[in-house]
């Protein structure tokens, strides 16, 4: 066997590590370049995103200001039915100071929507006189006058079950961060910082209730004002309660402990009224639906039998 010459293997092994930074280098080149590539795709993306969401919110405060300038023309003069629609408003979700103008001009166009419709549709259906063309017709224009009217049901209601929801986590809170040692203040200050996960819409009335408390508004104006926003039960009778204490000069501390206990308990006594409830409400769906499949189950295969020995 040869020698192993030392000169040949300091070759060797020169070339092999002058190969592996070449390789490192064209490595690390081509990950620069991809890198490159990525950044430039994703400026470009963003360029476009940003472009594309300019173009969306000038569309869409273009067609804010038609309805704006629309609803304004059919505005009622009664300020009554004014601050009544704006209270709906506010329930709902719409704080903008627009919002009933807006609100106004999307029906009148709803209702102008529907006219056209009623216009086109006619005569087809005279010509056709179809059936379908007429439910159609007329699901149609019902949506069309009914749709602003129906969303802000909607909208109503499903902020008012999450109002009610969070509102016995509110005055927990509420307890115990004025048992604690805090001012009324101080303790809604706080809990809207904690309630900001769990109920974002509840926080937002609670931050707008703190701002009227350090605006210097009358405390129970301010709760009043919170109660009509909220527009649910619980709210209206603790701002009354939170106005009797305050006149009264009882302490908060104990006030609000009481009303959290009739709280808890009122929401126990709810619990139990839908729990007896549940019975007569499936009474219909098992006689239509699970006591047929159940009759179906017992009696098929003695029917099968019978039939076979019948048959035989």
């Amino acid at each position: 066997m040869a020698p192993i010459n030392l000169y040949n293997v300091l070759i060797a092994v020169g070339a092999l590590l002058v190969g592996a930074a070449a390789l490192g280098g064209m490595l690390a080149g081509a990950a620069e370049v991809r890198a490159g590539l990525l950044r430039r795709r994703r400026f470009s993306q963003a360029s476009e995103t940003h472009a594309s969401s300019r173009r969306a919110s000038s569309f869409n405060a273009s067609v804010a200001d038609f309805l704006r300038q629309l609803g304004r023309r059919g505005e009622s003069n009664d300020p009554t039915k004014l601050s009544v629609l704006r209270a709906q408003l506010t329930q709902a979700g719409f704080f903008a100071r627009e919002a009933p103008a807006i609100y106004l001009g999307a029906r009148a166009v709803t209702l102008a929507v529907a006219t056209v419709g009623v216009l086109v549709s006619l005569p087809l259906f005279v010509r056709a006189g179809s059936v379908a063309v007429s439910w159609v017709t007329s699901l149609v224009i019902l949506a069309a006058i009914l749709g602003p009217g129906h969303v802000l049901r909607v909208r109503r209601k499903f902020r008012e079950r999450e109002y009610n929801d969070g509102f016995p986590d509110f005055l927990d809170l509420l307890v115990a961060s004025v048992e604690a040692g805090l001012s009324i203040d101080a303790a809604v200050s706080r809990c809207t910082e904690e309630l900001e996960e769990g109920s974002p819409h509840l926080t937002i009335h609670l931050r707008f209730l703190v701002l009227e408390l350090r605006a210097g508004r009358v405390r129970s104006d301010a709760w009043s004002a919170f109660a009509d926003r909220l527009g649910i039960e619980d709210a209206r009778s603790l701002a009354v309660m939170l106005r009797q204490a305050e006149q009264m000069g009882t302490s908060l501390s104990v006030t609000l402990t009481a009303f959290s206990q009739d709280m808890r308990a009122k929401r126990m006594l709810l619990a139990e009224e839908r729990a007896l409830a549940l019975p007569a409400k499936l009474t219909v769906p098992l006689i239509l639906f699970i006591f047929p499949c159940l009759l179906g189950v017992l009696l098929l295969p003695a029917i099968v039998r019978l039939s076979d020995v019948f048959a035989k």
